[in-house]
Parts: C-alpha cells; sequence; structure tokens
C-alpha cells in the first residue's frame, strides 16, 4: 500500500513538473504594460513569445505548475525555464478573455486582452 501511495505522488510530481500551458490562455495577446507600452503575446504549450512595438521578438520557455480556480475566478503558475515565476490570471468570473499577467511577488506586469489593448483600471470596470 505504501508503495502505491509513494508510486501515485510521484507520477503526479511528474505531471505537474512537465505540464503544457492551459488552452485558457494559449494564443494571442494584447498586452500592455504599466508604462503604457503595447506588447503582443502568443501562448504555446510550451513556449510563448513577447513583441514589442519595434517589433522585437523574445522565445520563453515555461512549463504550467500551478492551476487555481476560487470563485470562478481562474490563476494559472507558469515556470520559465531560467527559474522566474509568473501567474496568468482571469479576475472577472467566467471570462478567459482579459486577464494579468503578475510576477512572483502578485504585482501586475500586463494586463491582457484577446481584442485590444487594455489599462488596468479596465479591467475592472469591466464586472
Amino acid at each position: 500500500m505504501k508503495n502505491i501511495i509513494l508510486l501515485l505522488i510521484a507520477a503526479l510530481m511528474f505531471l505537474l513538473a512537465g505540464c503544457s500551458g492551459s488552452d485558457a490562455y494559449r494564443g494571442a495577446w494584447k498586452a500592455t504594460d504599466a508604462s503604457g507600452q503595447k506588447f503582443e503575446l502568443v501562448f504555446e504549450a510550451k513556449d510563448f513569445t513577447v513583441k514589442d512595438s519595434t517589433g522585437k521578438v523574445t522565445s520563453f520557455s515555461y512549463t504550467q505548475n500551478q492551476v487555481s480556480i476560487s470563485n470562478s475566478v481562474e490563476t494559472y503558475g507558469i515556470q520559465l525555464k531560467d527559474g522566474r515565476s509568473y501567474k496568468i490570471n482571469f479576475p472577472i468570473k467566467d471570462n478567459e478573455k482579459v486577464g494579468l499577467i503578475l510576477d512572483q511577488n502578485g504585482s501586475p506586469m500586463y494586463t491582457i486582452s484577446r481584442t485590444g489593448y487594455m489599462k488596468y483600471e479596465e479591467i475592472f470596470t469591466l464586472q
């Protein structure tokens, strides 16, 4: 019995370590940072790209390491290959079309929207 439990725990840890990104945030996003600069983000299963206003594209590999759903508000944790961690948060109940990307301390880095560029304050006026 003890061996079965250990095997199940090991399998679960393996699955969490190698999880690809959720369908909730995969795809293209319009992003705005705190200073108003605009970016385009594209999330794939195991990597994402950030394109800035000059057209420079930077790619990052990641794994999804957390899922939290509370009162229909979803948060997904991702960890980059270099060790940095971020959270993709959908703060409006049952709405995966607008959200926030938070840093390790929970501070907003980007607002994200499927349809257009938004400021932080605009997301919360949609509720």
